[in-house]
């Protein structure tokens, strides 16, 4: 499956710079409508390590309403959530109406790290799938939107990234000894996640497999899928898309000043 996947897809930065206001705009419309209408919203990104996640929850939260989202970074289960069952810690998680949740990393470090990485007996691990399927079906059935996403990259741009970030004495950290191991077996993660992909794909809460080796093209996709899938559900109650005003030009002149000083101020020129 993996292996059929485009990864020479690209966007440039110019291109993206040019749509972003607008994806931005779009997204925080239906964040509000989503609020007034009371529909949860559950978004959760997987994907290698360095493909990007954490830089497109950014760009994806950057003008949105923060008091109509949360952001729940998840890692391995601590010592008490493994005294439940496993997935009650993202059962505390799950929206309220009309709230928006985001997971970076989510319940399927169940049938990713810890399959792989033998954390976990082989029929703990099976027996997921099942509750997994559950999981979202319950959710899905109670009105929440669903939106998955795996971000792809070659195990050759892999490496390439933990060099790069490496090279950085600012962002070295970033990458451990732990993340070179998972690298070494990309074939072993390869089998793990076709066959998650294969048995948790459905129509309420499907996947989307972004090709992430242009940052770019897979922070456009990634919003262009969430606001379809917002849009779809709301139905007759999303709003309509903002026409161009002189006043919305005057405003997005006004945010693309913003960000051209962001960006200096990022790359350390102000």
């Amino acid at each position: 499956m993996l292996e059929n996947i485009n990864l020479k897809k690209k966007l440039s930065r110019e291109e993206y710079k040019r749509d972003l206001p607008g994806l931005q705009h779009r997204l925080y419309d239906l964040e509000k409508a989503c609020w007034d209408h009371g529909v949860p919203t559950m978004i959760l990104f997987e994907g290698w390590d360095a493909s990007g996640k954490g830089t497109a929850i950014a760009a994806l939260t950057q003008r949105l309403d923060p008091r109509g989202f949360k952001l729940y970074p998840i890692t391995a289960p601590r010592t008490y959530e493994q005294q439940r069952p496993w997935l009650w810690r993202f059962w505390l998680k799950v929206p309220n109406r009309g709230e928006m949740v985001i997971f970076d990393r989510s319940w399927y470090l169940r049938v990713l790290d810890e399959r792989v990485e033998h954390t976990i007996p082989e029929k703990e691990w099976r027996q997921a799938y099942r509750d997994i399927a559950e999981f979202e079906r319950m959710l899905a059935d109670d009105g929440t939107v669903i939106v998955k996403f795996f971000l792809h990259i070659s195990k050759k741009e892999q490496r390439e990234r933990f060099r790069s970030i490496e090279a950085d004495p600012l962002e070295a950290w970033r990458v451990r000894d732990e993340d070179w191991a998972r690298h070494k077996k990309y074939g072993r993660y390869v089998e793990a996640i076709e066959e998650m992909l294969e048995l948790t794909e459905s129509e309420f809460a499907p996947w989307t497999i972004v090709e992430a080796t242009s940052k770019w093209y897979a922070r456009k996709r990634i919003f262009e899928t969430i606001v379809a899938a917002l849009e779809k559900r709301l139905g007759a109650d999303a709003p309509k898309p903002a026409k161009e005003t002189p006043q919305t030009a005057a405003a997005k002149a006004k945010d693309a000043e913003l960000r051209e000083a962001m960006d200096s101020l990022a790359a350390g020129r102000l």
